[in-house]
C-alpha cells in the first residue's frame, strides 16, 4: 500500500520540476486551509442557531400548528422521488441496510432534542425506501408513475393550500418549486420540440419563436413579468405569488427542455421512421412508440442536469416576495440576536445546497451509465 502511494505521488505530484513546484506550493496551502476550516467548525463556530432555527429553514413562516401538512407533503415527495429512482436503479439489500443506518442515526442524534421530528424524519426515509423498492420490484407499477406524479402534485397542493400559499417557504418551497417545474415542463417541452419539427409552418414558427425568446431573456425577468401580468390578464383568477412563480419557472425551463428533447429527436435514425411509415403506422403512433422513447433515452442525462439548474435558481423567487431556503437564512440573520452567526448560517446553507446538488449530479451520472449499457 505504501509502495503504491509513493509510486502514485512520484508520477502525479513530483514527475517534473514544475509539478514539484506546484505540489510544494499548493499542498501546504490546502492543508493549512483545511486545518483552519476544521478548527473553526469544531472549536469556534456556535452551531446552536441551526437547531433553534431549523423550522424556519425548512418551512419558512408556515404556521407552527399546521406543520403536519408540511410533513405530509414531504412524505409524498419522498414517495415520488423513491419511485422515480426505482425506475432506473434496483433496490438492493445494501440500500436497505444503509437507510436503516441513516434512520438510526437520525433518531439517536435528534431524538434527544425533538423525538417527534426525529421519528417523522425516519418515517420519511422509510417511505422513500418503500417507493423505491416497490417500483424496482414491480415493473408493472412503472406504467402508473406519470399519472401518479401529477396526482401527487395535486395532493401536495391540496394539503398545503388551506393555511395560504403565501406562507410556503424554506427548503420545502425550493424542493416543491423544483419538483413542479421539472414534472410540468417535461410534457410542455416535448410538445414544443415536436412543434419545432412540425410540417405546418405556423406551428413551427410559433414554437421556434417561443423557444428562442425564452432562451434569450434572463429567468428573473420572466418571473417578474409573469408576476405582474397574471393579475392584469386574468383578474378573475386570484393566483397566489407562489403559483405565479411556478408558472414563470415552468414557462422558462420548458424552452430548455424542448431543446434537450429536440437534440434527442435528431439522434433517432431516419430509417426507423421511414420503415414505420412503410408499415402504415400513423405519425402519432410513430412519434409515441418509436421516436420519443429513443429521443428521451438520449435526452435524460441533460434533463436530470436541468433539475439541478432549477434547484440552484430557486432563490430568484425572492423578487416576488417568497421565502425560499436562502431567504429563510437571511431572515434568521436579520434577527439582532443572531446577527453574529453569519458564517454558521451560510455554511449550513452551502452544505445543504452542496449535498442536494451532489446527489442530483450522482444520479445523473449513474443514469447516464445505465442508459449507455442499455444501448450496447
Amino acid at each position: 500500500m505504501i509502495a503504491k502511494s509513493l509510486k502514485w505521488s512520484r508520477h502525479n505530484l513530483f514527475a517534473k520540476p514544475f509539478d514539484v513546484f506546484l505540489s510544494l506550493t499548493v499542498i501546504p496551502g490546502v492543508l493549512w486551509l483545511a486545518y483552519q476550516i476544521v478548527s473553526w467548525v469544531l472549536l469556534t463556530a456556535q452551531w446552536d442557531i441551526i437547531p433553534q432555527s431549523l423550522r424556519v429553514l425548512m418551512i419558512g413562516i408556515f404556521p407552527a400548528d399546521q406543520v403536519w401538512r408540511a410533513w405530509t407533503a414531504v412524505m409524498i415527495i419522498a414517495v415520488l422521488l423513491g419511485a422515480a429512482l426505482g425506475c432506473v436503479f434496483a433496490f438492493r439489500r445494501r440500500h436497505a441496510v444503509g437507510m436503516l443506518l441513516v434512520v438510526t442515526a437520525l433518531v439517536v442524534v435528534t431524538g434527544s432534542g425533538n423525538l417527534t421530528n426525529a421519528l417523522l424524519t425516519a418515517a420519511t426515509v422509510a417511505v422513500f425506501a418503500c417507493g423505491w423498492a416497490l417500483i424496482s420490484s414491480v415493473p408493472m407499477a412503472r406504467r402508473v408513475l406519470v399519472p401518479a406524479s401529477f396526482t401527487g402534485l395535486i395532493a401536495i397542493f391540496a394539503v398545503m393550500a388551506p393555511p395560504g400559499a403565501g406562507l410556503w417557504g424554506g427548503l420545502l418551497l425550493s424542493i416543491l418549486l423544483t419538483l413542479v417545474t421539472s414534472i410540468v415542463s417535461l410534457p410542455i417541452g416535448i410538445l414544443l420540440a415536436f412543434g419545432r419539427r412540425s410540417r405546418f409552418s405556423s406551428v413551427r414558427r410559433i414554437c421556434t419563436g417561443y423557444i428562442e425568446v425564452m432562451r434569450s431573456v434572463p429567468l428573473i425577468m420572466v418571473i417578474y413579468w409573469i408576476w405582474i401580468l397574471m393579475p392584469v390578464l386574468t383578474p378573475q383568477f386570484n393566483l397566489a405569488d407562489v403559483v405565479r412563480g411556478m408558472i414563470g419557472f415552468t414557462l422558462f425551463y420548458s424552452a430548455y427542455v424542448a431543446e434537450y428533447v429536440r437534440s434527442g429527436l435528431q439522434a433517432v435514425p431516419r430509417g426507423q421512421t421511414e420503415a414505420a411509415r412503410s408499415l402504415g403506422m400513423s405519425e402519432f403512433d410513430i412519434n409515441r412508440s418509436i421516436v420519443l422513447p429513443q429521443a428521451l433515452r438520449v435526452s435524460v442525462p441533460p434533463l436530470v442536469g436541468n433539475v439541478l439548474d432549477i434547484f440552484n435558481t430557486a432563490p430568484l423567487v425572492f423578487i416576488i416576495g417568497l421565502t425560499d431556503f436562502l431567504r429563510a437564512g437571511q431572515m434568521i440573520l436579520a434577527n439582532p440576536q443572531y446577527g453574529d452567526r453569519t458564517y454558521e448560517v451560510y455554511s449550513f446553507l452551502f452544505l445543504t445546497y452542496f449535498l442536494v446538488g451532489s446527489l442530483i449530479t450522482f444520479v445523473a451520472r449513474k443514469l447516464e451509465k445505465h442508459l449507455a449499457r442499455g444501448i450496447r
